[in-house]
């Protein structure tokens, strides 16, 4: 097969930048999906404090990422690109053969419907639990917060995880039965569960599973988050 890849520098050196905290849930996702398509040779990773609010100094929101998040891929030319989602997207069909993101109308809107929901309703959920119910990222980061809203938010995250294991009661995998992007945002979600102390309830055993499985694959297993 042809590579269709783009942004490869001539002389073999990384092209891609990504804009990282190496054992953040959310730069996990995208560590992840890298380590999936092969492309670590590819891929300079450049480190962003977040317990240092690096990611909300003017310089980064006005020259990286205007939302102030990590991670952010840079591309050779400087085109930037946020976004867990659509870094794996870009990544994901670099060489013509995605095999994260669907390679179908209906795989692709399963994926990506059910990625949200991953989002929505376990790793942002999470985050706000995070950042308004814990001490967060510390008082140089974490200017306002909101105790309550942050509680609710770590309950709804326990439903969320009550959600995917009744899915993966059904299924291999959360969107059916190839490991895909949805897998990698719920992987994310956990990554921050175990962050916050937040333990996956003992009778979601289908979940328990499935995510003992996740740690066991090269991808997952190599990434800085699981080394300890």
């Amino acid at each position: 097969m042809t590579s269709v890849i783009t942004n490869i520098d001539p002389n073999n050196r990384p092209a891609m930048t990504v804009y990282d905290f190496p054992v953040g849930p959310y730069p996990t996702r995208v560590r992840i999906a890298i380590a999936e398509k092969q492309l670590q040779q590819r891929v300079r990773f450049e480190m962003v404090d977040l317990y240092k609010g690096e990611h909300k100094k003017p310089e980064f929101i006005e020259q990286k990422n205007y939302s102030g998040t990590l991670p952010v891929l840079e591309l050779a030319d400087g085109t930037l690109i946020a976004e867990c989602t659509a870094i794996t997207q870009y990544l994901d069909t670099l060489d013509g053969a995605p095999s994260l993101t669907g390679t179908t109308p209906l795989e692709q809107g399963i994926i990506h419907m059910m990625s949200k929901r991953a989002e929505i309703e376990l790793l942002d959920a999470i985050s706000v639990y995070f950042h308004h119910g814990t001490p967060g990222l510390g008082p140089l980061v974490e200017l306002y917060q909101n105790q309550e809203w942050g509680l609710r938010q770590r309950d709804k995250a326990l439903r969320g995880m009550h959600y995917f294991d009744k899915v993966l009661q059904q299924q291999p995998y959360i969107a059916g039965e190839q490991f895909s992007m949805v897998d990698i945002t719920v992987i994310g979600g956990l990554v921050f569960a175990a962050i916050v102390k937040l333990e996956i309830p003992p009778e979601c055993g289908a979940l328990l599973s499935w995510y003992e499985r996740m740690k066991m694959r090269d991808s997952v297993a190599s990434q800085p988050a699981f080394s300890g």
